[in-house]
């Protein structure tokens, strides 16, 4: 089960149906049994910065923490996947606006980018080594890039230009 929740006050809201439908894209494609609970929150940057000084000792918000539960991980193919509680995300809209801002594409999109960053690190994915962050954040735009593609264009928004999203992964810190 995916819970998603925004507690942040960022205007414009937060899609949390799409944050949903994202995380239901990852999983599935990950190999993660879709029973897997998995909570995702948007906070406020008063908020972040508590978590951030209470779990990693740094001063300041952060754009995304994750906090890893069973530790579930990619079931191989053949291999059923288990259920069990993957973990919970924690996003910060503030952040990832700032951060949409200095990359060129819409806060939303960054939002999402988020929440599959921190999906990724539940799955036990991490960027710590060059060649761990090569691979995941090769994954990790796959992932994004073609949940995008298949998303209907709203002819209420501007059109977005995802090519702005190559240079997606230095915004993660």
């Amino acid at each position: 089960m995916i819970d998603v929740n925004d507690e942040s006050g960022f205007e414009p809201a937060p899609n949390l149906a799409e944050i949903s439908e994202l995380a239901t894209w990852v999983l599935a494609d990950q190999r993660v049994h879709p029973q897997a609970d998995l909570s995702i929150v948007l906070v406020d940057e008063a908020a972040m910065s508590d978590l951030h000084v209470k779990w990693l000792d740094l001063e300041g918000p952060t754009d995304v923490m994750s906090f890893p539960m069973d530790e579930l991980r990619p079931a191989p193919a053949g291999v059923e996947p288990i259920p069990g509680m993957l973990g919970d995300i924690v996003i910060c809209p503030q952040v990832a606006a700032l951060q949409a801002r200095r990359s060129g594409h819409h806060p939303m999109e960054e939002i999402l980018l988020l929440t599959v960053h921190g999906i990724l690190h539940l799955l036990g994915y991490d960027h710590v080594e060059e060649s761990q962050r090569i691979e995941m954040f090769d994954l990790q735009r796959r992932l994004l890039l073609s949940f995008l593609a298949r998303r209907p264009q709203n002819p209420n928004e501007p059109e977005h230009d995802y090519r702005a999203l190559d240079d997606i992964a230095p915004t993660i810190d």
